[in-house]
């Protein structure tokens, strides 16, 4: 437990920022799994509309740094593989 004042406010501050990071990791997951979702079902046209929304919400968390940007890359990059390998 936090002890002087410092830690106490280090304590808070923590706990804020997992709250905030935790949502919008899930968020991007969740859009990756959507995109991915729409590849197995052979969905073309929901595919490529959902990667584009899958690409934002990952730049958006990779500039708030909930990611790594090379992560937020390499999965853009795999998911736009993946939809044009079915279109």
């Amino acid at each position: 437990m936090a002890n002087s004042k410092q830690a106490i406010k280090r304590a808070r501050q923590n706990t804020d920022r997992y709250k905030l990071k935790h949502s919008q990791r899930s968020r991007a997951r969740s859009a990756v799994k959507a995109v991915r979702n729409a590849v197995a079902e052979n969905n073309k046209d929901s595919a490529s509309a959902l990667l584009k929304k899958a690409q934002k919400v990952l730049d958006s968390a990779a500039s708030k740094k909930v990611i790594h940007k090379n992560a937020a890359a390499r999965t853009k990059s795999r998911l736009v593989k993946a939809v044009k390998a079915i279109s």
